[in-house]
């Protein structure tokens, strides 16, 4: 039964449902979905309630619009404050529920959510902080496979965005330059020379990286068929069976 709930969850239809374990991974995908749906809703949200008021002109001074004398479109924009209390109690299980029923505004909701799950200011400084030391601490081991590196590197800073704190993918790229074992030394300085790192996309390097990786790979079997000169050596099989797992 959950799991069904959980692949509505998925579709592009259905509004992601909650996930307390992975409470970043949710509510990035939520703020995507409201935000394809309607931007008021996300408005809502995060800047608080449409209010029902207008600044007279000969006082200056903002008076509440009795609901009589509000206009149609008044009405429907004031409809938002409800319905994007409604999206978020869609996505929540009764537990959540049971948390923020009390909060009045979709805003209250969503900031009593973000304490609960992400933590105050200072939790979440943090959390920053930690992240950034792990970013700056970023290295590359000489056995590790770029695509077990990129996982790695990429989950860093998919978490600092999440936290609203990130570097730009200029200084992504370089960081990945930098992280790669010195064996890469050569591969780096050939990206730098014939490369604009200014507008070279994270995703372009690593496809670039990986097309070498390859390479390298591919070089080393035949180096081994070389060395070794006959592909019936019990030692050749026992490599090719471990070059074969790392492709």
């Amino acid at each position: 039964m959950y799991s069904d709930k959980y692949l509505e969850g998925q579709s592009m239809q259905r509004l992601p449902l909650f996930e307390s374990d992975s409470f970043i991974y949710w509510k990035n995908r939520f703020e995507t979905y409201v935000k394809s749906k309607d931007l008021d809703l996300w408005h809502v949200i995060t800047d608080g309630d449409f209010q029902p008021i207008v600044q007279n002109p000969e006082t200056k001074l903002d008076e509440v619009i009795p609901f009589e004398k509000q206009t149609d479109d008044l009405k429907k924009r004031l409809a938002k404050n409800n319905e994007a209390k409604m999206v978020i109690y869609n996505a929540l299980p009764r537990k959540e529920y049971e948390r923020i029923f009390m909060c009045n505004t979709a805003k209250e909701i969503w900031k009593t959510l973000l304490i609960t799950h992400q933590g105050n200011s200072q939790v979440k400084d943090n959390k920053i902080d930690l992240l950034v030391q792990q970013y700056e601490q970023f290295v590359i081991s000489e056995d590790e496979s770029i695509d077990s590196a990129f996982a790695r590197f990429n989950t860093i800073i998919t978490s600092l965005k999440a936290l609203d704190e990130g570097y730009s993918s200029k200084n992504y790229v370089r960081k990945f330059l930098r992280a790669l074992h010195p064996k890469w030394r050569a591969k780096v300085t050939a990206i730098e020379e014939s490369k604009d790192l200014t507008s070279l996309s994270l995703d372009e390097l690593i496809g670039n990286l990986k097309v070498h990786e390859m390479i390298i790979k591919k070089d080393s079997h035949k180096y081994i068929i070389y060395t070794i000169g006959s592909t019936h050596n019990p030692i050749y099989t026992t490599l090719q069976r471990k070059y074969n797992e790392d492709l």
